[in-house]
């Protein structure tokens, strides 16, 4: 059977690649409405399908396909041979002709080792193993008011997980400190972004990385208006996840692994929800997938699944440390990080939030079938947590600040 590898690339490398067969006038039809973007990642919301339907027009596209290309010659026409001033100018033109909400600012590259503000040149080599063979982890970091935002935390955590993946920083960690503040300077961004990440680098496309050059590490800067959100959202409804979570080992690396994350996040979507949470092998409450989740239980503790099976959240331990604030003021009446049961979770209690860098404390009222609270406003707790983190981001000390010099 032919593969689906090489079926994508025969659909979607070209729109102007041809299929002629002596016995079949119209090779065109096998093909069908919409599939040419699988080659680029397709969407269910573009295509209005389901996983389901998606996966049975795959496999038809497959069977139809084995058998014309067994019969046929395939030829290809209008496909440029570039030069290298025909890429860039071609690249350039990509860049402004598909413009997202995401500006991107300015990028750093071990590769050329320094920093570019030209968009069209955020670009990574292709036989770099984080690209081929998802071998490389990343980080985040936000700019708030001209300053990082738990840079030293977010370090710290991208250089264990480049010890579980197995990954020989390109620097040490004064250095990487350093890179990232002068990339976030070089960019004149006061609100926005930062991810980074580390690669085993590049240098063949075998499975070993015992052919790469030497590692890499990538920076990149960009201003989003929901990144990260300064405003107290609206609950949002959340699914169980049938995603399968990943092992521990590699559920508490934050790698480039993300395509259980990604199918995830798609499936809530799917359902007219915000995401998914998974369940840990034991079934006990775990993590969303690029967020923690936290409840407020009838007891008023505020309570968090343990980190021992997902990735201990830089934000989610910050809030805890926050939320110790709220005790004190008598807002709480405890803290508590354990086993958290489904049932737990849904019916002994008031809140639910999920917690990440990027959307801070986002309230939960609706799990399923089953309404958070009365369903209908959010949280007190979540929105003290939310204040919280926004004044920590703006006033907070110095081991949780680090300004930039523009």
């Amino acid at each position: 059977m032919a593969s689906f590898s090489s079926l994508i690339t025969l659909i979607s490398q070209n729109p102007k690649i041809l299929l002629t067969n002596s016995n079949h006038s119209n090779c065109s039809k096998a093909i069908p409405h919409g599939f040419s973007s699988l080659g680029f990642g397709f969407g269910v919301s573009q295509h209005g399908r389901s996983f389901k339907q998606m996966r049975r027009i795959v496999t038809s596209s497959i069977i139809q396909s084995e058998a014309l290309v067994g019969n046929s010659s395939i030829q290809t026409f209008d496909i440029p041979v570039l030069t290298s001033s025909d890429a860039v100018e071609r690249l350039k033109a990509n860049r402004e002709n598909h413009k997202g909400n995401q500006q991107m600012l300015a990028m750093y590259s071990s590769i050329f080792g320094g920093i570019t503000t030209d968009p069209a040149a955020m670009v990574i080599p292709i036989d770099d193993h984080m690209v081929h063979r998802g071998h490389g982890v990343f980080d985040t970091a936000v700019i708030v008011e001209g300053y990082l935002y738990g840079l030293d935390q977010h370090v710290n955590r991208i250089i264990r997980s480049a010890g579980m993946a197995k990954i020989t920083p390109a620097f040490d960690k004064q250095t990487l400190r350093r890179i990232l503040i002068q990339t976030a300077s070089a960019s004149k961004c006061r609100n926005g972004c930062l991810k980074y990440w580390l690669s085993v680098g590049g240098g063949d496309f075998e499975l070993s990385p015992s052919g790469c050059n030497r590692p890499t590490f990538y920076a990149v800067v960009f201003q989003d208006d929901e990144c990260p959100s300064f405003s107290f959202s609206k609950g949002i409804k959340v699914i169980t996840s049938s995603i399968p979570i990943k092992p521990p080992q590699f559920a508490t690396t934050k790698s480039v692994n993300y395509l259980p994350n990604v199918l995830s996040k798609m499936e809530a979507e799917e359902e007219g929800a915000f995401a998914g949470i998974w369940l840990d092998n034991e079934g006990f409450v775990a993590e969303g997938p690029n967020m923690n989740v936290a409840f407020v239980t009838k007891q008023n503790e505020l309570l968090m699944p343990n980190f021992d099976k997902i990735l201990s959240g830089c934000t989610a331990n910050r809030i805890l440390s926050l939320a110790e604030g709220l005790v004190s003021e008598g807002k709480l009446g405890g803290i508590r990080v354990g086993n958290v049961s489904v049932e737990e979770g849904k019916k002994n209690t008031t809140e639910m939030m999920l917690i990440g860098s990027f959307i801070l404390v986002l309230p939960v009222i609706q799990w399923d079938d089953h309404i958070i609270g009365n369903g209908a406003e959010e949280g007190s707790i979540a929105q003290a947590l939310f204040n919280l983190i926004i004044e920590d981001m703006k006033f907070g000390p110095p081991s949780v600040r680090v300004p930039i010099p523009y």
